[in-house]
């Protein structure tokens, strides 16, 4: 095995010989995957809005996470109860959204 290579990327060009610029969503998306720590509670906390959908993301946040559990704080007793009946269906899209099959469970609590 030879020194490691560094990737090239493949850029685009117009007829004129001007690279084309990417869009800035994907520069944007590329910039935040880099920054964010590599962490269980960071996966879950990115992708937790778009797996659970607005109306519970609004009431629930992730905070902490410890040997594979992940405490997620609700704004009631009558939420964190809803949702931890339905923990298994959050852990299957949050996996979805991740796109890793993350070894994880959910503790819900009440703020």
């Amino acid at each position: 095995s030879g020194p490691a290579r560094r990737e090239t990327r493949q850029r685009s060009w117009d007829p004129m010989g001007r690279r084309i610029a990417r869009p800035i969503s994907e520069a944007l998306r590329v910039v935040r995957e880099r920054a964010a720590p590599k962490t269980p509670l960071a996966a879950v906390q990115s992708a937790w809005r778009e797996a659970v959908g607005d109306a519970i993301a609004d009431v629930s946040e992730p905070v902490s996470e410890k040997d594979g559990v992940v405490l997620v704080r609700c704004s009631g007793s009558v939420w964190a109860q809803e949702l931890d009946l339905i923990q298994r269906q959050i852990v299957g899209r949050l996996n979805e959204t991740i796109g890793e099959d993350l070894e994880l469970s959910l503790r819900f609590v009440a703020s």
